[in-house]
């Protein structure tokens, strides 16, 4: 199943000065919890742990840009994004580095959220694929692994919260009856 939906939506076409790779990360919360966070353009900051804050101008929509303020310990203090595709019904969302002062040059990333079933629950498989220049001085093999362990990072993260949040759900559902 992982397969067919790589295929399906995470089609980057990298040069020969580009990496790419995807990461699959299985929680067990429901989709719609997970895909709050996600479709959240505008708050990052909520699952995603080395941002600290997070500006948007307008209505969240496709073109809309947020400015990023990344947490001390990497080697980036802000970062300029795009959102280039925002499906509600497929759950997918797509975003662009436009700007910043890192080493992310022509970064781009899709990532999508699916219904799964674990352990008899509702569960969400999240699959977040990117594509980015090789800087200057690194090995392709050098920046996918600094990425695949930034996305690695925030997809625990998500997890993390998304089980969180529907554990508060479930306790509120109870305390109803």
């Amino acid at each position: 199943m992982e397969a067919q939906f790589i295929s399906r939506h995470h089609k980057h076409q990298p040069k020969a000065n580009q990496c790419s790779s995807s990461v699959v990360k299985h929680i067990k919360a429901p989709v719609d919890i997970v895909w709050s966070l996600v479709r959240g353009f505008d708050q990052p900051q909520k699952y995603k742990p080395f941002i600290s804050r997070c500006s948007t101008q307008g209505d969240l929509k496709i073109g809309s840009v947020r400015e990023v303020n990344v947490k001390s310990g990497l080697p980036a203090t802000t970062s300029t994004e795009r959102l280039e595709l925002l499906d509600d019904k497929e759950h997918i969302l797509g975003i662009k580095i436009v700007g910043g002062d890192h080493r992310l040059k022509n970064y781009s990333s899709i990532i999508t959220v699916h219904p799964e079933i674990i352990d008899g629950k509702s569960g969400t498989l999240v699959i977040e694929s990117f594509v980015v220049d090789v800087p200057e001085g690194n090995t392709q093999e050098e920046t996918c692994y600094f990425v695949n362990a930034l996305i690695n990072c925030n997809l625990k993260s998500l997890a993390d919260v998304s089980l969180r949040m529907a554990m508060q759900d479930s306790i509120k559902s109870i305390n109803r009856f």
